[in-house]
């Protein structure tokens, strides 16, 4: 089933070169069954499976998968590289771009699958295999879909690695822990730390775009637990006398709920950005908002106003019709105020927007670089304080009347302050 493996061994056009690492070698040559890996981003565990499933193909002959969430992200993660691993001698023929098949003349099968749709995996006789971001899968894909494969009689050499970056207490921690424990001697847990691989400048620099739970997840590779506050790191540490300032751009972030519309108010200095103001309205429209907005700041004209807030709000533009976008730019251009609008157009996944927020609040290197006036901003500092996760959910928020100002916080972070080499695959969107 196993063996050493060297880059010699695989002909590869675009080789990718590795370091060389005792857990790597370990999660190489080990002769278990079902290894677990939950190492960090780029640390070198996808380029390790795909040199071993082409090597053990290329060996054994049988039929072999290397799976992802979705189709789409497995043919990213996957296909292209494994094509340039496999020498076009040892083909039997071209490789399949529509089922994502790689054909070896020894009747050896490489499949590229994406779990969202488990039936791609179920009743074919698997020698071997893997699953990258398992932490993103199904809960039950290892339970009612993945292990039943490898109980089959005749079976009992076959072999599957599952592996990624945590994302939070799941079922990938469960799987961890079923690795790391002595009653599953078919089991085996591998864990190094992205910095093992990764140009110690890196790190740094992800250290200073990332809060300290999400670095700890993505470039350590630990499970946390991401219960209870959604900005865990917020504190009166993070507060500010800072008023608005004639003649600096203004930031206006809004979240377009009908109850209450909620916006923030926001000026930049630096590196450092200050939540001077907020507009918290019950009942109101785009309209109420930018009329209050008009009257409360008729004195900053001088300011430019960046408008930043969901997709939501522009709406109806393609068909001609007035956004709330829109109609907020026309009021304070009547008005006399200079005015940008810079909210996104798409949808964005609400893991990634949160995090660009937690960011600023503290990140991994200790820094904060996010201030709020708490007595002119009741709403932000209490929306910071006490929004909270829904039960059993690692992303969504608990509703509430504070929750909403937060929402509109991380639109702003969220495109002006995006995460470093984050590749996120969520669905889940604002």
């Amino acid at each position: 089933m196993t063996g050493k493996t060297s880059l010699l061994e695989l002909p590869r056009r675009l080789t990718y070169p590795l370091i060389p690492h005792p857990v790597q070698i370990a999660l190489r040559d080990d002769d278990i069954r079902f290894k677990v890996c939950n190492s960090g981003r780029r640390s070198g565990k996808s380029e390790r499976f795909k040199r071993k499933v082409v090597t053990e193909a290329m060996r054994y002959p049988g039929m072999y998968f290397a799976a992802a969430p979705v189709r789409d992200q497995a043919k990213r993660l996957f296909w292209r590289d494994l094509k340039d691993m496999v020498p076009p001698l040892l083909m039997s023929k071209r490789p399949s771009e529509s089922d994502l098949i790689i054909y070896l003349k020894n009747k050896s099968e490489i499949y590229v699958i994406g779990l969202d749709r488990p039936e791609r995996i179920e009743g074919l006789p698997w020698k071997g295999g893997g699953v990258d971001e398992i932490a993103n899968c199904k809960p039950d894909i290892w339970d009612e879909h993945l292990r039943p494969l490898f109980s089959t009689k005749g079976m009992e050499n076959t072999w599957c690695w599952l592996f990624g970056v945590p994302e939070g207490v799941n079922h990938f921690y469960d799987l961890a822990e079923i690795a790391k424990s002595d009653e599953h001697p078919d089991w085996a847990f591998y864990n190094w730390p992205s910095s093992d691989i990764i140009d110690p400048a890196e790190i740094e620099d992800a250290k200073r775009t990332m809060d300290p739970r999400l670095f700890r997840q993505e470039y350590l590779g630990t499970f946390e637990d991401v219960k209870g506050r959604v900005y865990a790191d917020y504190s009166n540490e993070n507060h500010t006398d800072m008023m608005l300032k004639a003649g600096k751009d203004i930031i206006w972030a809004h979240d377009f709920n009908f109850t209450p519309l909620s916006s923030a108010v926001l000026q930049v200095d630096g590196d450092k950005i200050y939540m001077v103001d907020e507009i918290v309205l019950e009942s109101a429209v785009a309209q109420n908002t930018a009329t209050e907005f008009v009257e409360r700041f008729k004195d900053y004209k001088s300011s430019m106003v960046y408008i930043y807030g969901d997709a939501q709000g522009h709406h109806g533009e393609k068909h001609g019709h007035q956004s709330d976008y829109m109609q907020i730019e026309k009021i304070l251009k009547t008005n006399g105020f200079r005015v940008q609008v810079k909210a996104a157009h798409n949808y964005r996944p609400i893991k990634e927007s949160q995090s660009t927020l937690r960011a600023k609040i503290l990140n991994a290197a200790g820094e904060r670089t996010f201030f709020v006036n708490a007595v002119k901003c009741k709403y932000g500092d209490k929306g910071l304080k006490l929004t909270r996760l829904k039960a059993g959910s690692s992303f969504q928020e608990a509703e509430s009347k504070y929750q909403h100002i937060t929402t509109a916080l991380r639109y702003f972070t969220d495109i002006e302050y995006p995460i470093k080499g984050r590749s996120s695959i969520s669905e889940t969107v604002w």
